[in-house]
């Protein structure tokens, strides 16, 4: 058991539980705030969304999160807003847009969508429809068909001008607008008195489940989760995330998928990063997911295991203040078994600037859902030949799969179809998927075979055609 402190909505409260304990279980039971709804219990609903804020580089931030994976052990001070937090004697403006619009029926997903335009306004540097739908693309209602909630985020982005809003006045706008109720304008003060929270990891302590996001952790948290043995990672500040060092770009293992999503400098690197990613979850999933945490989780279809497969990234690995390297190729040795030692962690990933990327995905649903079979690529030519090459799957074998058969292949060839083709052959070899509810071995073979000619349709254009594959294959 422990005790954590922090804010709910205007109250400071304390419970005594179990660190491992979801938030939403604590919103429902002992505080029987139950706006904030149970629905799938692993993040994919968008019913039990809050807002979690705290001071970062001094200002206070805000960030939409799934109540069912935030473990309470997390939130020691944070300031913790549901629907009730939001409301007053009278509709917000969001809320007053969903009824005008017929964007509310039962109103089971209501307060979570509520939650996440919230969120969107407060942090969104523009009012863009786009990314106003983006932001409550995890947000599932059954009722409605989407339609009037779309007209309510057409109103709300037309009646809101993000772009003569400064992010360091947002939360003072927003107050204005009635988006926030008034008091909002005395949080930082009630946070200040906070007792501070104990220190997060502890660097002499070999033992333990490490927890960023815990985003993979709390899903199957009842059978996995030590409460006694639970240490929370701090969050890391965005410009502490992503540095260059000469040749190669530095990322820490903290990193959220939406700081790499959104990071300048992999943008500069990785043009298609952003749209690559968005991919991966939704937005809420995004800001707490850590690349360390899905890379030390293994799973065989982890997204960014793939991705930074095939931009032959390496670890630093820290374990006593002492570090060691290792390539991502080498880290992943059997289903969910990687070559972590105890006490290790993984500190940073390190990747070398490259010449060409493609990232492929395909699963049941078109965003946000797990993947059938995903793929990398980065490729470079010198001379009219492939001079380096890179190629990762997962959904494909137990781990995620560097394919190293087939990129010793390619180094030295011309791309043409039928090199490409006689690449895919290879692959076909490496390869060893097994049939799941995901899709047969048949079509997961077939599935990769079609992703690793799209990185080279999508690369090279100008060298390969789909009607010179389709001939000669």
């Amino acid at each position: 058991m422990s005790i954590i402190t922090f804010l709910l909505n205007q109250t400071v409260v304390t419970e005594r539980t179990l660190e491992s304990t979801p938030l939403l279980d604590i919103l429902r039971g002992s505080q029987h705030l139950t706006g904030c709804k149970e629905g799938c219990r692993e993040g994919d609903c968008g019913a039990c969304l809050v807002l979690l804020g705290t001071r970062e580089s001094g200002k206070l931030v805000y960030r939409p999160a799934t109540a069912c994976l935030v473990p309470l052990g997390a939130l020691a001070g944070w300031h913790v807003v549901t629907i009730e937090g939001l409301s007053g004697t009278k509709p917000n403006p969001i809320q007053q847009a969903l009824v005008e619009q017929g964007g509310i029926q039962c109103g089971f997903c209501s307060p979570g969508i509520v939650v996440a335009l919230t969120a969107f306004f407060l942090n969104s540097p523009t009012s863009e429809v786009d990314a106003a739908l983006e932001a409550v693309a995890g947000n599932l209602c059954r009722c409605t068909g989407y339609a009037g909630i779309k007209r309510a985020i057409q109103q709300l982005c037309e009646q809101f001008d993000l772009a003569r809003s400064q992010p360091a006045k947002r939360l003072d706008d927003c107050l204005q607008w009635r988006l926030l109720p008034a008091y909002f304008a005395d949080i930082e003060a009630q946070l200040a008195s906070l007792p501070a929270p104990t220190p997060a990891v502890s660097q002499t302590k070999e033992t333990g489940i490490l927890v960023a996001g815990g985003t993979d952790l709390m899903v199957h948290q009842a059978k996995t989760a030590n409460a006694a043995n639970l240490q929370f990672l701090p969050r890391i500040a965005d410009q502490d995330c992503i540095r260059l060092d000469g040749e190669r770009c530095r990322i820490a293992a903290g990193t959220t998928i939406e700081q790499l999503r959104t990071s300048p400098v992999l943008q500069e690197l990785l043009p298609s990063i952003a749209e690559d990613l968005q991919l991966l979850c939704s937005a809420p999933i995004r800001q707490h997911a850590t690349l360390g945490g899905n890379l030390a989780n293994a799973s065989p279809i982890a997204d960014l295991a793939v991705f930074f497969l095939a931009l032959d990234a390496e670890l630093i690995l820290e374990k006593r203040g002492s570090r060691r390297r290792l390539p991502l190729r080498e880290f992943f040795l059997a289903y969910k078994q990687t070559a972590l030692q105890s006490g290790e962690r993984i500190a940073e990933i390190a990747v070398n600037v490259v010449a060409s990327f493609s990232f492929e995905k395909v699963c049941k649903r078109m965003h946000l859902d797990i993947a059938s079979v995903n793929s990398a690529l980065s490729i470079g030519l010198a001379n009219g030949v492939i001079d380096h090459v890179h190629l990762a799957a997962g959904g494909v074998a137990p781990l995620p799969l560097y394919l190293a058969t087939v990129c010793d292949y390619l180094r030295g060839k011309a791309i043409n179809a039928k090199t490409v083709l006689a690449a895919a052959a290879i692959a076909q070899t490496e390869i060893a998927p097994i049939g799941d509810l995901r899709g047969s071995i048949e079509y997961k073979r077939l599935l990769f075979r079609q992703l690793f000619f799209a990185h080279f349709l999508k690369l090279f254009p100008e060298l390969i055609r789909w009607e010179d594959l389709h001939a000669l294959g």
